[in-house]
């Protein structure tokens, strides 16, 4: 029993040690990146007011610049994040106001922040979340409503210590947030434990639709469906023979996005253009997100209007509760299988 004692305790403390190693390194590489990103932004500038004169090169730096680093460095290097780095430089100008006020920040606190009006607000809101550790959801919950605004007309004092706070960290926030892999140059097709939570939620989900007992049947999983201009692949397709049309569901482990939305509904279009039959009814898409505290689904029927189709069909669907319940219950299971994994190991 002693020796049991003393090998569990040491399991504990070596494991203590590890998270904080852990810990120290996500820190460090957070804040390299975050400078790296503010550096990127200056540069930018720097060019396109040298190149004031030439108004047809200023427009397409960051194009240029997008399709030079893509490639090699990956989507951290996107027209959208490089207009993100731009912003960042020219709202904090100043280096050391940045140094000194993201320390325990990753570069989603410092992206949120950039949507804020007030420059005192985006100082405040920066500091704070710096010293108090909130995670992302905290402080966008936190500008959501107006916190600052709503502590200055109380007049209170600027320290915060009666926030609301995540005590519970969400176990999975580095899985669904590839941001500093892909900084140190691991590319988002080598994040395994992504892909290993996707490609286990995508059996679920496919043994979930099944079990429903509503007109389903299998059809493929990533379906290849090939056009003029490029390959596309489907996560699941069903047919659904009580509506007589087929079912396409796609998962992402992120935030829903309009690019999201716009990515499902051309799925639909080309299903009916290149796979629907005469005698089928018109595609309906199904875009998931493994993240539980936003919307989770969203319908594509662009042959019907929503509520025309929601009150004819719905009852063969799955509803939102129950695809946040399952994706919720496989989310932990993957979370304890992993866990339990590298105990073995």
């Amino acid at each position: 029993m002693c020796r049991k004692n003393s090998i569990n305790n040491l399991v504990a403390d070596v494991r203590k040690i590890i998270e904080i190693g852990r810990g120290q390194a996500y820190a460090a590489a957070s804040h390299a990146a975050i400078t790296t990103y503010w550096s990127v932004g200056r540069r930018i500038v720097e060019e396109e007011q040298g190149g004031q004169a030439r108004a047809d090169y200023g427009k397409g730096i960051i194009k240029n610049l997008a399709e030079a680093l893509v490639p090699v460095y990956g989507n951290s290097y996107s027209k959208r994040n490089l207009d993100y780095y731009k912003k960042f430089y020219l709202l904090f100008p100043d280096i050391q106001i940045v140094n000194t006020r993201v320390h325990n920040l990753e570069w989603s606190h410092v992206r949120r922040i950039l949507s804020v009006t007030n420059p005192n607000a985006r100082l405040w809101y920066l500091e704070n979340a710096s010293n108090c550790m909130w995670s992302v959801r905290e402080l966008d919950r936190n500008i959501s409503t107006q916190y600052f605004e709503r502590r200055l007309a109380a007049q209170l004092p600027a320290n915060v210590n009666d926030l609301p706070t995540d005590k519970d960290k969400d176990p999975l926030e580095y899985i669904k947030n590839p941001v500093v892999a892909e900084f140190m140059g691991f590319r988002r097709d080598t994040s395994y434990s992504e892909t290993e939570l996707e490609q286990a939620l995508i059996d679920n989900l496919e043994r979930f639709i099944l079990e429903l007992g509503r007109g389903f049947a299998f059809v493929e999983r990533q379906q290849h469906i090939v056009t003029d201009t490029a390959d596309f692949f489907i996560d699941l397709v069903f047919y659904n023979f009580k509506m007589k049309r087929f079912v396409i569901f796609e998962l992402k482990t992120h935030r829903l996005s309009h690019q999201d939305i716009g990515q499902l509904d051309m799925y639909v279009r080309m299903y009916d253009d290149l796979v629907k039959g005469d005698d089928d009814q018109p595609t309906v898409g199904v875009l998931l997100c493994t993240d539980t505290d936003s919307t989770i689904a969203r319908y594509s029927v662009l042959h019907d209007s929503d509520q025309l189709f929601a009150a004819k069909y719905m009852t063969y669907m799955p509803t939102e509760e129950e695809l946040r319940r399952e994706i919720e219950q496989q989310k932990q299971f993957f979370l304890e299988n992993h866990k339990d994994k590298e105990e073995k190991e």
